[in-house]
């Protein structure tokens, strides 16, 4: 029996008016149908078009742009011909949206239940005396602990992935008939994402419910996705079941993407896609992706290809579809990382990180008093590690880990609780940049999560660039132009970049000025913070590369803070496990990746998600947010599948190190973990 068609897109282009008042299209000709029920993932790099097309396909249009031509057709109105209180009424109701960001849905100053109850009094039959119980029952259904006390919380009070489950129980409560998502994982670590991502696919299957699921990350989508559209320069080039557009895509497109994604158990590096995407609303003779395509030929350039259905069952924008398997054109990657040897943290290091402990207590008057530190449990407690010249060293937690708050502390801009800094053999102040000399100051850099943080958006590129040469070397005007522009060289931008602002620049470009900026000190250690996790993968794989690269040419050493184990796998040379700012497993990036022995190590790792149809990530039973470390015992015990009782609750566990330098903090054995405990291998061994 046939699904009925729930969304039926004709024709559609959307645009704006250019300079000389033209008309300058960034969705050309898009037809799409979603059937009740279907799952369909939309992907392409930033700027192809997707979130574009989600947004019109609820009739709503950013700042001057408007639609050109076309129909969208929802329960049997063309939505881009109804008045806005018609369409008014099926937003977040009928059609409901979960954005990338849930502070865009969920407003600072109103109590999780006052939200939900006013999407519930806009779009539900239910009476003001049933609001409470609903807001309970589907904060229930999205699987939040203690609804009951969370419905009078303010979001600021919430976790970044619980906050994403009040936006998804905020679009339930229309009871919709179809979700677009647009990104709404994003900047999630590993297992809050594999937990979104089941409750999504959960939800969809036993309401029936329809779903778009906007993304750059071709895992995620694998995982909720039956079907995949994928976008390029604001048109479809290919649509097709999922299984067969990841393991066979009809398009050199795609192609690329899956080849620049970094795979868990691979270290080669992924492979960065040649040249750029166009600006949205260019006009093309031939086919839009020719410039980059490895298989384009004459008729490409001066032809376009039209969508085309193929025997294989995959619709193609293509004029030569070629449906090779995807690892048999992946091709060879660069290895990892510069250092292949055992490393331990007493040895002579460019760095080294001796029983830190940090906290973001503050002492209160009477601790500053009588002179004391604050009291309360440790955010980081007494972390031992070391980094080597030119070494990448990964740190991995989930989020709340200590990650960012280690490179904080090693950049001077979190003061140390306990222990000590010693970079090249000298004591390293750990009470702030003030007291640190401008040599450290200049050899250590950091680069922030988000650029647009850290660069001044009234700055030109050219005056950003000249701060730290102007601080820390004596160099003329000309110098200092002719380095900017060596630095823009060498970060493949180039030197008509210098007269831009920042709000000129793609994320990807911000975030490599922000780089060059980081090499302008001339640093011997630079703190990666989350520095691709925005960022799609192909723009990814160059950045990587990038960081690579430099290494490479300088000797510089990174320590590389993510939540993509596989992103960390790729450009580490030894990775350092984290949870609740506690160090639970370090060793060779080989080693730990290979056959994790901690069972918080095996637990990222088995939430990793694939970009292939059949994979199925291993997630934690227990979806736990813990707001701090137990007082005593392990930190992992309230969370940990092979808990042995109470021994775990009480006793600090040991450091038990391997012959090869692969140390975890357990009370269990080496030999239990390696082969399996109670007769149960592991599965990563």
């Amino acid at each position: 029996m046939s699904r009925s068609v729930l969304l039926d897109i004709q024709n559609l282009s959307v645009g704006f008016k250019g300079a000389q008042n033209q008309i300058v299209p960034i969705l050309r000709g898009i037809n799409l149908t979603v059937h009740a029920g279907e799952t369909i993932g939309i992907v392409g790099e930033s700027g192809s078009g997707k979130s574009s097309l989600a947004f019109a396909a609820m009739a709503y249009f950013k700042s001057g742009l408007e639609a050109l031509s076309g129909r969208v057709v929802f329960g049997g109105k063309d939505l881009l011909s109804e008045s806005d209180a018609s369409i008014q009424k099926i937003r977040g109701g009928a059609i409901a949206l979960i954005p990338q960001n849930s502070g865009q849905a969920l407003t600072p100053t109103l109590r999780i239940g006052e939200q939900i109850s006013e999407v519930l009094k806009l779009h539900s039959p239910y009476k003001p005396e049933q609001f409470r119980d609903r807001t309970i029952a589907l904060l229930a259904q999205v699987r939040l602990p203690e609804p009951t006390i969370l419905i009078d919380r303010y979001p600021h009070e919430l976790s970044g992935g619980q906050q994403q489950r009040v936006a998804i129980a905020m679009a339930l409560a229309g009871e919709p008939e179809l979700m677009f998502l647009d990104e709404p994982t994003t900047g999630l670590d590993v297992t809050t994402q594999a937990h979104i991502l089941k409750l999504l696919k959960d939800i969809c299957e036993e309401r029936k419910t329809a779903m778009v699921y906007v993304s750059h990350d071709l895992g995620a989508v694998a995982q909720v996705c039956k079907r995949i559209v994928v976008m390029y320069a604001g048109q479809i080039v290919l649509d097709g079941s999922t299984y067969d557009v990841l393991r066979s895509p009809a398009h050199p497109y795609p192609r690329a993407l899956l080849k620049s994604i970094p795979r868990l158990r691979d270290a080669a590096m992924p492979q960065a896609l040649d040249g750029r995407p166009p600006i949205p609303g260019t006009v093309f003779a031939g086919c839009a992706f020719a410039e980059r395509c490895l298989v384009a030929q004459g008729r490409c350039r001066v032809e376009k290809p039209e969508l085309t259905l193929l025997p294989n069952g995959q619709t193609a924008r293509c004029f030569f579809p070629d449906d090779n398997n995807v690892d048999a054109v992946r091709g060879e990657s660069s290895p990892t990382g510069m250092v292949e040897q055992s490393f331990s943290p007493h040895s002579n290091a460019l760095l080294k990180i001796q029983e830190l402990s940090l906290t973001y207590a503050r002492p209160s008057l009477l601790d500053q008093i009588l002179r004391r530190p604050a009291q309360g449990v440790h955010t980081v407690e007494n972390v031992t590690l070391a980094l080597a010249q030119g070494e990448t060293l990964g740190l991995v937690g989930e989020s709340g880990s200590g990650k960012s708050s280690i490179l904080k502390a090693i950049a001077g801009l979190l003061p140390v609780e306990e222990g000590e800094l010693i970079f090249n053999g000298a004591a390293l102040s750990g009470n702030g940049t003030e007291e640190r000399s401008a040599s450290h100051l200049r050899m250590i850099q950091l680069v922030f999560q988000n650029p647009d943080d850290s660069l001044n958006p009234r700055q030109t590129i050219a005056q950003i660039l000249a701060q730290p040469l102007k601080l820390y070397f004596d160099l003329s005007v000309e110098q200092i132009r002719q380095r900017s522009i060596d630095l823009l060289e060498e970060v493949r931008l180039g030197a008509h970049y210098l007269e831009r602002l920042p709000s000129q620049l793609s994320g990807g470009e911000k975030q490599r000025i922000a780089i060059a900026r980081a090499f302008a000190a001339d640093p011997q250690v630079v703190l990666c913070d989350e520095v691709t996790s925005a960022l799609d993968v192909s723009v990814q794989a160059a950045v990587l590369e990038l960081l690579q690269s430099l290494q490479r040419k300088r000797g510089t050493a990174f320590i590389f803070v993510s939540h993509d184990l596989a992103v960390v796998r790729a450009l580490s040379d030894r990775v350092a496990v984290l949870y609740q700012g506690r160090l639970c497993e370090f060793g060779q990036a080989k080693d730990v990746y290979k056959a994790p022995f901690h069972p918080y190590t095996e637990a990222l790792l088995n939430s990793v998600l694939e970009p292939a149809p059949d994979f199925s990530p291993h997630v934690l039973a227990d979806d736990i947010v813990e707001l701090g470390p137990p007082a005593q015992g392990c930190a992992f015990q309230r969370r940990c599948p092979k808990h042995i009782g109470e021994i775990c609750n009480t006793i600090s566990p040991p450091w038990q190190t391997s012959s090869h330098g692969h140390a975890i903090r357990c009370h269990h054995t080496l030999d239990e973990l390696v082969h399996g405990i109670k007769g149960q291998d592991l599965p990563n061994a």
